[in-house]
């Protein structure tokens, strides 16, 4: 036994280990076939982002639109309403001309805290818009509000012939005239409002 020594603890013999390792090469050879060439390529290759995919684990991954945006479909309801206050601006200017062109139409949500405690205080329904006059640094403004507006329509049917009767109702009030000289087609709303 003399000469030989078994560690099976301690230190390893890095004599053996090195003569082991002896027989493989870790540098750069050069040749295509080299894993460090593969690894290298595959380093430099640009990866592609999680958006840019096909598709990912068990075809989960990122779809395309439900409904293409040239559909009608597509819109909300806040953008369809918009388009309905527009369209009954632009029915008014070709009545009235430059009064109707001069004023600003836009959309909010709700009215405001204070107009809706007026409203309930003196028992009247909630205000479907508000007209703001001109000033020296503004045009005059009609405020068509969105969900008093849809929550009276009801059905869908009856939105655009409302939206209508709102901003003839807010703009006859800006000129201080009648809604009936306003548009010959005014007819009241005769619903529980």
């Amino acid at each position: 036994m003399a000469g030989t020594v078994s560690r099976p603890w301690g230190r390893p013999d890095f004599g053996r280990l090195w003569a082991m390792a002896e027989g493989f090469t870790l540098g750069y050879d050069g040749s295509p076939d080299s894993p460090r060439t593969a690894a290298r390529e595959a380093a430099q290759r640009p990866v592609r982002a999680f958006t840019r995919r096909r598709r990912n684990r068990h075809g989960r991954g990122l779809r395309g639109d439900v409904m293409p945006p040239d559909l009608p479909g597509s819109r909300t309801r806040a953008e369809r309403f918009e388009d309905l206050v527009a369209e009954s601006a632009e029915r008014l200017e070709v009545l009235w001309g430059q009064p109707i062109a001069a004023m600003v139409f836009t959309v909010e949500l709700l009215p405001n805290a204070k107009a809706l405690d007026l409203a309930q205080a003196a028992g009247s329904p909630v205000p479907l818009g508000r007209s703001l006059g001109a000033t020296p640094r503004r045009p005059a403004r009609v405020v068509i509000h969105r969900r008093p507006v849809e929550q009276l329509a009801g059905p869908d049917l009856l939105l655009p012939e409302l939206v209508h009767l709102a901003v003839v109702e807010q703009v006859a009030e800006l000129l201080a005239r009648a809604p009936e000289e306003i548009d010959p087609d005014y007819r009241p709303w005769g619903g529980d409002r």
